[in-house]
């Protein structure tokens, strides 16, 4: 089943997300713009349902930026390692599905965790998993404070 994407303002992207990164990255080049683009999940808790949002975030080099958001949420009870890890997979799962996109546009990608690197946060018990699976995965990695992607952008819509 295709995962349901929208743009920041809520319209939704109705050709498949490989098309529409893909559109992007030609409009930004054809306007002479330099982009890095950071993929980032965040989750809430909220009762008995956990709500992810997973975020393609492209920042143009001294000119703002844009992104697309999907949603999805779950019943299924999970602990905060669970969770993290999920966030992780979530974001890996579409970096993976487009990087070769940014390969062909040479576009510098980055995934961010929403998992601190202070040991005293309970999400620091994922850190070194996450990090091993991202990094082994060929992808850059950030983590809290640096990993803006996850922790402030996905972080308004999950």
């Amino acid at each position: 089943m295709e995962k349901k994407w929208r743009r920041f303002n809520g319209d939704p992207i109705q050709q498949p997300i490989l098309e529409a990164v893909e559109k992007a990255l030609e409009r930004e080049q054809a306007l002479g713009n330099r982009l890095k683009v950071c993929i980032g999940t965040d989750s809430q808790v909220r009762g008995k349902t956990c709500e992810f949002a997973t975020v393609i975030v492209f920042v143009r080099e001294h000119r703002g930026g844009f992104m697309f958001i999907h949603n999805e949420s779950t019943q299924q009870k999970m602990s905060i390692k669970e969770r993290m890890l999920r966030e992780v997979y979530k974001s890996i799962d579409i970096a993976y599905e487009l990087c070769d996109l940014f390969d062909l546009y040479e576009v510098d990608m980055e995934v961010h965790a929403d998992i601190n690197t202070n040991p005293k946060f309970k999400s620091n018990e994922a850190l070194q998993e996450a990090m091993g699976y991202i990094l082994s995965m060929g992808f850059a990695f950030k983590a809290k404070p640096d990993a803006f992607a996850s922790s402030s952008c996905a972080n308004k819509f999950a």
